[in-house]
């Protein structure tokens, strides 16, 4: 069951289409989704899923790391995503990530966003289910007989 959240398509658009580095946060999942839309001639644009970072320093040094032949970006836009991973499909903003990353003339983009997306959709359903066989999860009441 999805929540009831009011999420501001237009907005998000407008910073996929714009933003050369974007972070997506989801509801569940403790990695966030980072999309690095920037390209060379010997390099494409990147989406991965990285681990939370402790802090915007902590971020931008990852950033580095993956990236060290581009230059730290100016500024990441982080994006709250409090619906489940499939609903960016469903509300068109999936397909917006795939054609920024491909505009860019990378070849594999498109089947490394798909390949992403499966990743993230299968760790949201284990997550989930480990919240409901209570593993790594804490109850906070418990059914009394």
């Amino acid at each position: 069951m999805d929540n009831d959240f009011a999420i501001d398509i237009d907005a998000i658009f407008e910073v996929i289409d714009k933003a050369d580095v974007i972070t997506i946060r989801f509801l569940i999942l403790p990695e966030r989704l980072l999309i690095d839309a920037r390209c060379s001639e010997s390099e494409g644009p990147l989406i991965k899923a990285v681990p939370r970072a402790a802090s915007l320093e902590e971020r931008f040094k990852s950033i580095k790391q993956l990236r060290p032949r581009f230059r730290l970006p100016e500024k990441i836009t982080a994006i709250w995503w409090p619906k489940h991973v499939q609903e960016l499909v469903t509300c068109g903003v999936w397909d917006r990530i795939v054609q920024r990353l491909t505009s860019a003339g990378s070849p594999k983009a498109a089947e490394q966003c798909q390949k992403i997306l499966d990743e993230l959709i299968q760790q949201e359903q284990q997550e989930i289910l480990n919240a409901i066989a209570g593993k790594d999860y804490q109850c906070l009441w418990e059914r009394t007989r």
